[in-house]
């Protein structure tokens, strides 16, 4: 198991920013690709972002282009999610994920999940 710890979630409206963090370990950060996935009530996971081991690959899900960015901080072992102009739809637990591929649209490992309210 990789040890992958979120945080940032909680209660935001319609319209503001919210950022999540995923702290792994030194030996995970440096040999994985990272990624988010979220899963709101009754619904399937699914893919949110997801950035390379290098940190110069990215790719987003269609629902989120132009408002979320992902991006990797090598010093502090830790991925973020900076999620702007947020919608009621972006509720869900969100899940940091860790892959041994070249991105982590497959994950390996996942985080316990935060949640992100965004209230209309």
């Amino acid at each position: 198991q990789v040890p992958l710890v979120e945080s940032g979630g909680g209660l935001v409206q319609a319209g503001g920013s919210l950022r999540l963090s995923c702290a792994a370990s030194r030996r995970t950060f440096s040999r994985y690709a990272m990624g988010w996935f979220r899963q709101a009530p009754g619904k399937e996971r699914e893919f949110v972002a997801t950035i390379s081991w290098t940190g110069g690959n990215f790719d987003y899900a269609d629902s989120v282009k132009g408002r979320f960015t992902i991006a990797r901080a090598y010093a502090e072992t830790t991925v973020y999610l900076q999620m702007n102009s947020l919608k009621p739809e972006d509720t869900a637990v969100y899940y940091c994920a860790a892959s041994y591929g070249a991105t982590a649209t497959t994950p390996n490992f996942w985080g316990q999940g935060t949640q992100v309210t965004v209230s209309s």
